[in-house]
């Protein structure tokens, strides 16, 4: 994905809560939003470079939003509303093998009480288009044959940002997430119902060279996400090269779990 947006450099100096930090720019000192609920306290030291965009409207709270921190000689982005926009453009381009031959991808997608990031269709020309219908149920036993069989064409997606790396390996979460252990709640149940689920963990950190669910900062997740594989979801993680023009996914890195 190519930025088009109005890029500037600077330091960061401090961040008083969740959602702003405080940035040197150009001698100024300015507030910006941080699009990152998680802590990144390995990446926002005070005197880190970091990359802005800037965002002029009388609407806006701040005029500033944090891109990327630079942590030695990467750039490190830390938008974790990035990864389902690249997740997307790298199944639509092929770049994930595993998720290849969808014919159909729809974003936010609800399921039982939350809401998946991507549903994938695989549509079977050999049912109708109701039977396609993954909505559609009727009592009719054959029909309701078929709504099973059509599930095994139907992949939930969730995807999970990560930012956290050390020596090579990347971690999620950062922060205990009780958010992130009801998704994968959620992608157990429908892989137990016949759907499949996928686990998608998106590492903007170019450097990474493998993943592991981060048991030292949230144990709960880290099991979560072992009972998930047993229990037959796909577990993933990707990798982007990132640079201050662009974020992409471009390959597949293993994941210990």
């Amino acid at each position: 994905m190519k930025f088009n947006y109005d890029i500037r450099f600077g330091t960061f100096l401090r961040r008083p809560n969740r959602f702003i930090a405080h940035i040197d720019l150009d001698g100024t000192e300015v507030i910006c939003h941080v699009p990152n609920t998680g802590r990144l306290r390995e990446l926002l030291i005070p005197g880190a470079q970091v990359m802005l965009s800037h965002h002029p409207s009388p609407v806006r709270k701040t005029q500033f939003e944090l891109r990327m921190v630079r942590k030695e000689e990467n750039w490190i982005s830390i938008d974790s509303q990035l990864p389902n926009t690249l997740a997307y453009e790298a199944i639509v381009h092929e770049v994930i093998e595993e998720l290849k031959g969808y014919t159909t991808i729809k974003r936010e997608v609800n399921y039982q009480n939350s809401r998946f990031d991507l549903q994938l269709i695989k549509e079977d020309p050999c049912l109708s288009d109701a039977d396609n219908d993954v909505h559609t149920r009727n009592k009719n036993s054959s029909h309701n044959q078929k709504l099973i069989q059509t599930r095994n064409n139907i992949c939930f997606v969730e995807i999970k940002n990560v930012t956290l790396e050390t020596d090579g390996w990347s971690y999620f979460p950062d922060a205990p997430t009780e958010r992130g252990r009801k998704h994968i709640d959620e992608l157990i149940h429908a892989v137990r119902h016949g759907y499949r689920g996928v686990l998608l963990f998106v590492v903007q950190v170019e450097n990474a060279r493998g993943f592991t669910p981060n048991s030292t900062t949230d144990p709960a997740f880290s099991e979560k996400v072992k009972s998930a594989y047993e229990a037959g979801v796909d577990v993933l993680a990707y990798r982007c090269t990132v640079s201050t023009q662009e974020v992409t996914i471009i390959d597949k890195i293993p994941v210990k779990l």
